[in-house]
Formats: structure tokens, C-alpha cells, sequence
């Protein structure tokens, strides 16, 4: 059995067994959630912190399977922890939104001192954009933005949790067909560690990840995806962790363009996710954890073919796809509003 196998395994059961003791370090310290408003949709205090039973997982299994001595694993792993401090923090004390992003800016800045950066930007139907000076900027924007994708889509029980598991294995799957040892690693640590945590994570939640979970789950599959592209000759290597993150990605993008059409600060959290439109239209929560669960194994699915059959067949699947779901959510909302008449 492969390396990155046990791994996986042994990280989701390390994450499964210290998810209770993180849940009650939380109660003592105070590190809980209280609903304030309307955004929230949990009804009762519930821990957060749950990101420190992942990251115990993750570091635990790391230290023995990881090549320690290279400067890029290195760099990761400085990275991570620093942003794991930040998210305990956050999740006990409150920071604010300026001062995470500036946090989040150093944490990435860390693999990038060790050598780890975008250095080629590659088109999936040919040719190569050498970046030069733009490096270090654009990786910076990868890393940052990706951390705060898992953050900002953290706002249902099991969600985040469950998104990052399916983009991690898509990745771990991808880079073990390409040869990738330390990127398959990383992705097979972080996929047991969050579906260990998932059983405690899902509706009703006994924890949250918190800051602490979703910050580092977002950071090491960005730092992942960089691995994977610098040590890939593949033209396709960052288009992977696009699709396999997508939702995530595309819920962000949406949400920074929203704030600012209102002019309101891109940090602000609102009620516009895509998870709160499903709600609004008649999903419940798990109807609409599952539904998103789906869209992300649909995207997974097409990265996967990409490499596998190539970029045309993974660009038919994803508009076939598409079209599924739109039918599919209509039809749902169209179901639900008939019942709503009928009581």
C-alpha cells in the first residue's frame, strides 16, 4: 500500500479521536460561537476551535511521513503553524479583518522564502507566460486568496470541511498520477484530517473548525497546488486545484464583487453566500451541504478527466455538468414551492 495511504488513514483517525478533547478545551477556554445575527444559521452556542484537532492530525502524521530536510516542506509547515496561532486567536479572542489579512500576507510570504513560488503561469490549451518579477505577487494573491475561500464558505456545519476534503483528495489523486510525492502527501494528510473532524463537523454540529481549521485547510491546499505546479512539467498543474477548489473560488469571487458593487468592505461578512441562497429557497441545511457537496465532486471529477482523457473531454463533463444542476436546483424550487402551497 502506498505511502500517501496510510497516511490518509492514519490522519483521519487521529483527527477523528482528538475532535472531543478539542471540543472540550473549547468549552473551558470560552472558545464558542454565540448567534448574534440573522447570518448565522446555527440556533445554540456551539466550540470552535475544531481546526486545532486537524492541524494535530496533520502535524502528528506530517512529522514522520514528510520529507523534513527539504526547504519547500519546510516553508509549508512554518507557514501553517503560524496561521493556526493566528486562527486560535481569532476564534477565542476576535481579531480584525485588516489584521488577519496582513497575518495571512506574512504566513504566505513564509514558502516563498524557502524557494516556493509561481514562477510560470501555463495555458491549458498551450503556450507558457513566464512571470519574472510578477512571482512573488502572484503567489502571494494564490496563497491569500485561496485561505480565505475555505474561510468564506464556512458558514454551514460540514461545508467547509467536507469541500476541502473532496478538493484534497481530487488533488492527491492528480498528483499522485503525476509523480508528485510531497504534494500527494500533503493532500492525502489534509483529506483524512478533515473527513476525521466531518462526524463532529455535520448537522447539528458539535464544533466548528473555526478560523483556526478553515485557515489552514485553505493555506496548505494553496501551498499544495504551488508544490504540485513548480515541480510539474504539466501545462495543466494550477488548473487542477482551480477546478477542484471551484466552488469555493467562484463563491469568493462573487462575494468580493457584491461588497464592493454596495460599497461595502470586501472582509464584511454577509447573507449572500451560495449556501444562504440555497436556504432561502427552500433548501434545508443539510439539502444544501449535500447539493454543494455534489457541485464540488462534479468539479473534482473534471479535474481528474483533464489529466486522465484530456482538457476537451473535462470541459464537455463540466458543461454537461452544469446544465444538471441547474435542472436539478429548478426542480427542486419548484417541488418545495408546490408543497409550500398545499399547506
Amino acid at each position: 500500500m502506498p505511502l500517501y495511504i496510510y497516511a490518509f488513514i492514519v490522519s483521519m483517525a487521529l483527527s477523528y479521536l482528538a475532535t472531543p478533547k478539542v471540543i472540550d478545551l473549547a468549552w473551558k477556554i470560552g472558545a464558542i460561537d454565540v448567534p448574534k445575527d440573522a447570518r448565522r444559521v446555527h440556533k445554540k452556542p456551539t466550540p470552535r476551535l475544531g481546526g486545532l484537532a486537524i492541524f494535530a492530525a496533520f502535524t502528528a502524521v506530517g512529522l514522520l511521513t514528510l520529507p523534513l530536510e527539504q526547504s519547500s516542506i519546510q516553508g509549508m509547515l512554518v507557514g501553517g503553524a503560524i496561521l493556526v496561532i493566528v486562527g486560535v486567536l481569532d476564534d477565542v479572542y476576535g481579531l480584525p479583518a485588516k489584521v488577519k489579512l496582513a497575518l495571512q500576507t506574512v504566513a504566505a510570504y513564509i514558502p516563498v522564502l524557502f524557494g516556493l513560488k509561481v514562477q510560470w503561469v501555463t495555458n491549458p490549451f498551450g503556450g507558457m507566460f513566464y512571470l519574472g518579477q510578477w512571482s512573488v505577487p502572484v503567489t502571494l494573491f494564490w496563497i491569500v486568496g485561496i485561505t480565505n475561500t475555505l474561510n468564506f464558505i464556512d458558514g454551514l456545519d460540514g461545508l467547509a470541511a467536507g469541500i476541502a476534503a473532496i478538493a484534497s483528495i481530487t488533488m492527491m489523486l492528480v498528483n499522485a498520477s503525476l509523480g508528485q510525492v510531497n504534494a500527494t502527501l500533503v493532500t492525502a494528510l489534509l483529506a483524512g484530517a478533515a473527513l476525521g473532524f466531518l462526524p463532529y463537523n455535520f448537522n447539528p454540529a458539535k464544533i466548528f473548525m473555526g478560523d483556526t481549521g478553515s485557515m489552514f485547510l485553505g493555506y496548505m491546499l494553496a501551498v499544495a497546488a504551488v508544490d504540485g505546479a513548480v515541480k510539474s512539467a504539466t501545462a495543466i498543474a494550477l488548473i487542477v486545484p482551480i477546478l477542484a477548489l471551484g466552488l469555493p473560488i467562484f463563491d469568493t469571487a462573487f462575494a468580493i464583487v457584491r461588497r464592493l458593487a454596495k460599497g461595502k468592505p470586501i472582509m464584511q461578512a454577509d447573507r449572500g453566500h451560495i449556501h444562504h441562497r440555497l436556504l432561502d429557497v427552500g433548501f434545508s441545511h443539510r439539502q444544501a451541504v449535500v447539493y454543494m457537496y455534489l457541485m464540488s465532486l462534479a468539479l473534482g471529477l473534471c479535474a481528474i478527466i483533464m489529466i486522465w482523457a484530456g482538457v476537451k473531454q473535462a470541459f464537455l463533463t463540466l458543461a454537461i455538468f452544469f446544465v444538471a444542476f441547474l435542472v436539478g436546483g429548478r426542480q427542486f424550487v419548484v417541488s418545495h414551492d408546490k408543497k409550500s402551497q398545499h399547506l
